[in-house]
C-alpha cells in the first residue's frame, strides 16, 4: 500500500521522499525489518528507537518514521533514497497506522475496553463466556492470553502494543468474530497503545494505587488521568458507581454513562448478598435489581466477585442476553489464577489468585475472613526489583488478616530471595501473626496443603495463572 494510506488520519511533516512510497511491512522493532518496511523509531523507556535507524536503512527499510526534535545526527544517517516523516508522537502514529495497516478492523467489531486497578481480568472472562453462550463469536485479549475462536497464546502485556492490537482484531475479523473484549492498563492508555479505537463499551471497575513508580506511573494522579482517557474514546461508559474516584475518572468524559454497584445511586443494583461455605466449596448469592431483575448465584467468592458479575451483566444487556444464558454462564465462570478454586479435598478449600500487592492480599484475606474458615493459611512471596516497601507491607497484610502465613520466593529475578523474603519478615514482624519462611515455592506449597484440615480456606497468592519463575533473566 501507500505510505499516504497509513498516515491519512494522521498530522505529520513530510522531511524527504514521497507519500507515495510503497509500504509491505510495517514495524517498531529494527530486527522484524525487511525490505519496502515502514520502521517507527518508538522512545522507550529503557531504548530509543532512534539508534536503530542505521540497522533499519541496511535492512532496506522504505520508510522512516521519527519523532520531532529527534537529533539531526540520527537523520544524518538517513539516505536520499528512503522516505522520512516526521510526526509529534511516534507511539500515537504507530498505532493509526497499524489501524491502516491491517484495514481498520476495530471499525468491524463491537469493541469492550476495561479499565480499572482489579477485576479487568476476571471481568472480560466473565463478558465473553456470556457471550458465546449467545453464539456471539468474541475475542480477548488481556494479563492472561489472547483468545481468538479455538485459538490462543500467552500475554506479555496486560495491552499489547497497538501493532498487537490491531494485528489481534483482523485475526478476530477474520475468524468471524462479531466482537472482542479488552484490557485497557492504565500503562496501556499512557503510552498510546489504544489511541484511535473508538470503544463502542468503556468500562471502569475501581481505583486504587498501584503501578506508581520508576518506568511506571510518576503519582496516583498521573495514574487516575490515564485511567480516565478511557472516556474520551468510547461510546458508551459503565462505571463502578461505589468507587470514590468515580466522579474523577468521568469527569471529562465524552460518553454516555451507565452505574452499576451496591449502592442505590447504581442504575444496576446488586442486594441480599449471602456468602456460601461447604468443605471445599466457596460462593455467593444475590439479587440484581433495577436495569435488569434476577437471581444470580456464583461458585466465586466475595463482594469483588459480585461487583464483576454486575459489570459483565451491565455490558451484555447491551446485547439482549436471555437471562436463562446469562444466570448459567456466570454460575459456571473460572478463571484461570484468579480466585481460582483447585479442588484437591473435600475437607478443605484451596484457591490460587494473583494477588501480588497488599492491597490485593489484603482483598482476598479479607474477603475470605467472612467465610467464616476454621483457619485461613495463605502463601505469598514477592518479586525483585519492586519496591521494598511493598514487600513489609504485604508481610503486615498476611500477619493481619491470615492465621498462618507461608512466605516463599516469587519471581526474584535478579535478586537474592532470601533477600526479599527477610523484608516480607519485617513487615510480618509488626504483627503478631505466625508464619514459616520457605525459600522452595514448591516445598512451601506441599507444606501447606500438608497443614489442611477440615473447613480451612488455603490462598496460594501471587503467581495466579503464572507457572514459572523469573530468575536471574531466565523462566524456569
Amino acid at each position: 500500500m501507500n505510505l499516504s494510506k497509513l498516515l491519512e488520519k494522521l498530522s505529520y511533516t513530510l522531511v524527504s521522499g514521497s507519500v507515495e512510497t510503497q509500504v509491505e511491512s510495517l514495524t517498531s522493532d529494527s530486527r522484524k525489518v525487511r525490505e519496502n518496511t515502514a520502521f517507527v523509531c518508538i522512545v522507550g523507556a529503557v531504548s530509543d528507537g532512534h539508534t536503530y535507524i542505521q540497522a533499519a536503512v541496511e535492512q532496506k527499510a522504505s520508510v522512516i518514521v521519527v519523532q520531532q526534535g529527534c537529533k539531526e545526527e540520527y537523520l544524518a544517517q538517513i539516505p536520499d533514497t528512503v522516505t522520512v516523516v516526521s510526526v509529534e508522537n511516534t507511539r500515537y502514529a504507530l498505532a493509526f497506522m497499524s489501524a491502516a495497516y491491517f484495514d481498520n478492523p476495530a471499525e468491524k467489531l463491537f469493541t469492550i475496553g476495561i479499565t480499572g486497578t482489579k477485576g479487568k481480568t476476571t471481568t472480560t472472562y466473565m463478558i465473553r463466556n456470556v457471550l458465546e453462550a449467545c453464539g456471539i463469536k468474541t475475542g480477548l485479549i488481556g494479563t492472561i492470553e489472547t483468545i481468538i475462536g479455538d485459538e490462543s497464546w500467552a500475554s506479555c502485556n496486560t495491552t499489547p502494543e497497538s501493532y498487537q492490537i490491531h494485528e489481534s482484531f483482523a485475526k478476530m475479523v477474520k475468524a468471524g468474530c462479531k466482537a472482542v473484549v479488552m484490557e485497557v492498563s492504565s500503562q496501556g492508555l499512557k503510552l498510546d497503545r489504544t489511541a484511535g479505537i473508538l470503544f463502542d463499551i468503556g468500562v471502569f471497575t475501581n481505583l486504587e494505587p498501584d503501578h506508581i513508580g520508576p518506568n511506571e506511573h510518576a503519582s496516583f494522579e498521573e495514574y487516575l488521568a490515564c485511567k480516565a482517557k478511557l472516556f474520551s474514546q468510547c461510546k458508551t461508559g459503565i462505571v463502578n458507581a461505589d468507587d470514590k474516584h468515580t466522579a474523577e475518572v468521568i469527569k471529562n468524559a465524552t460518553c454516555e454513562i451507565e452505574t452499576y454497584g451496591l449502592s442505590e445511586k447504581a442504575q444496576l443494583r446488586a442486594c441480599d448478598i449471602c456468602l456460601k461455605h461447604e468443605r471445599g466449596t466457596v460462593g455467593l448469592t444475590y439479587r440484581c435489581t433495577g436495569a435488569l431483575d434476577m437471581d444470580v448465584a456464583l461458585n466465586l467468592p466475595g463482594k469483588f466477585s459480585v461487583y464483576n458479575s454486575l459489570c459483565a451483566i451491565a455490558v451484555t444487556r447491551h446485547f439482549q442476553v436471555p437471562q436463562e444464558t446469562l444466570k448459567k454462564t456466570l454460575a459456571e465462570v473460572k478463571v484461570k489464577g484468579r480466585i481460582e478454586l483447585v479442588k484437591v479435598s473435600d475437607e478443605f478449600s484451596l484457591m490460587i489468585d494473583y494477588a501480588h500487592n497488599a492491597m490485593s492480599l489484603k482483598n482476598i484475606l479479607e474477603t475470605m475472613r467472612r467465610y467464616h474458615p476454621r483457619q485461613l493459611w495463605v502463601l505469598f512471596g514477592c518479586g525483585g526489583g519492586r519496591s521494598a516497601a511493598r514487600r513489609r507491607e504485604m508481610g503486615c497484610v498476611a500477619g493481619k488478616y491470615a492465621d498462618f502465613t507461608v512466605i516463599t520466593s516469587d519471581n526474584p529475578r535478579y535478586e537474592e530471595p532470601e533477600r526479599i523474603m527477610q523484608t516480607i519478615e519485617e513487615g510480618m514482624k509488626e504483627t503478631k501473626g505466625q508464619y514459616q519462611m520457605m525459600v522452595d515455592r514448591k516445598e512451601a506449597m506441599r507444606f501447606m496443603l500438608a497443614q489442611g484440615r477440615p473447613g480451612d480456606i488455603l490462598i496460594l497468592a501471587g503467581k495466579g495463572h503464572e507457572q514459572y519463575q523469573e530468575i536471574k533473566g531466565d523462566y524456569l
